[in-house]
């Protein structure tokens, strides 16, 4: 899964011991925290928010699929670069592909697929259009990118 264009965001992490096992490689589900944790950082560079609620009602992204591909282990105290490209921006929904990096080996890719929803107390979880206060972020809506085959989506 080789992205076509240069990255949206690019950030930096160092390994922590607490993120390893014994040897001193990366435990496997940390690189979901990884791009997780890049995807916030990512939405604040330009001022918005994973979620925003208040009083328990708000809007945020719930994760819909998330995949790694791992290609090469990551020890303590290696500063990883982590890249986000912006995969597929749907009607309601965002993919955002990540590669992590140490210098120029490739330690790990990702996919993660979002769905931007309202929350309410008591009621089901509903599906939005994105806004278009996210198009400086994520790029404007492109019907043709729903045409695209990358797997089943509502939006």
């Amino acid at each position: 899964m080789e992205p076509a264009t240069e990255p949206r965001f690019v950030t930096t992490r160092r390994v922590e011991f607490v993120d390893t096992d014994m040897a001193g490689i990366v435990h496997f589900s940390n690189f979901f925290r990884y791009m997780e944790t890049a995807e916030a950082e990512f939405f604040r560079s330009q001022g918005h928010s994973l979620a925003s609620t208040k009083n328990g009602s708000g809007v945020g992204w719930p994760r819909v699929a998330a995949s790694a591909s791992f290609k090469a282990p990551a020890y303590h105290n290696d500063v990883l670069e982590i890249r986000i490209y912006v995969r597929r921006r749907g009607f309601k929904s965002l993919t955002l592909q990540f590669e992590i990096r140490r210098g120029e080996t490739l330690i790990a890719t990702g996919q993660v697929k979002t769905a931007y929803c309202r929350f309410r107390p008591d009621q089901p979880i509903e599906s939005l259009e994105i806004p278009a206060t996210f198009d400086s972020l994520i790029g404007p809506y492109d019907p043709a990118a729903d045409k695209e085959p990358v797997g089943k989506d509502e939006g």
